[in-house]
């Protein structure tokens, strides 16, 4: 089986979940690992055969999203062009942990796409939610959009919602 898992490369913790993941998918058939974005302080550790810019987020000074930043380094040509060459076409599986590129190719190509991630846990209609939430709601729904979602959280409000994926070092 010939498997994409698609990765953000923005912070820290997609990278951490990817160190555990990535050895039991290589069990699992000919892995390719696709990384997107460039915001983070530790290495993956593994081959990657894509490395894409995608669509970066930039943090602000206190520790939170900087939208109005974030949005002045995108370049949606470059993230269009990224897109249409990954040849999503070619995988039996992709998983895709927050990784927007991915998950664009493969709902453009009518691909099934599993996405794993924190943010799917937010997402998830049993989770309590805070404040407005308008924006970032739309955010995460469509940042990187998947069908099949599972997400990873201290809670597990529903049955799609599993614990954190904790390193084992």
């Amino acid at each position: 089986m010939k498997i994409l898992y698609a990765i953000q490369g923005t912070g820290n913790g997609h990278l951490t979940r990817a160190k555990e993941i990535i050895p039991i998918l290589q069990q699992k058939g000919d892995l390719d690992i696709l990384l997107s974005g460039n915001e983070n302080n530790i290495p993956l550790g593994f081959d990657v055969k894509y490395n894409l810019k995608g669509l970066n987020f930039t943090f602000g000074k206190n520790g939170g999203i900087d939208f109005i930043a974030s949005y002045k380094k995108m370049n949606l040509y470059r993230f269009y062009k990224e897109i249409k060459n990954l040849p999503v076409k070619d995988y039996d599986l992709i998983i895709n942990d927050f990784e927007p590129v991915s998950a664009w190719a493969a709902r453009l190509n009518n691909v099934n796409i599993i996405s794993l991630s924190h943010q799917n846990a937010v997402l998830d209609a049993a989770s309590p939610k805070i404040g407005k939430f308008k924006i970032e709601k739309l955010i995460l729904k469509y940042y990187a959009p998947s069908k099949v979602r599972f997400g990873f959280h201290f809670n597990s409000y529903s049955s799609a919602i599993f614990l954190p994926i904790i390193r084992k070092k």
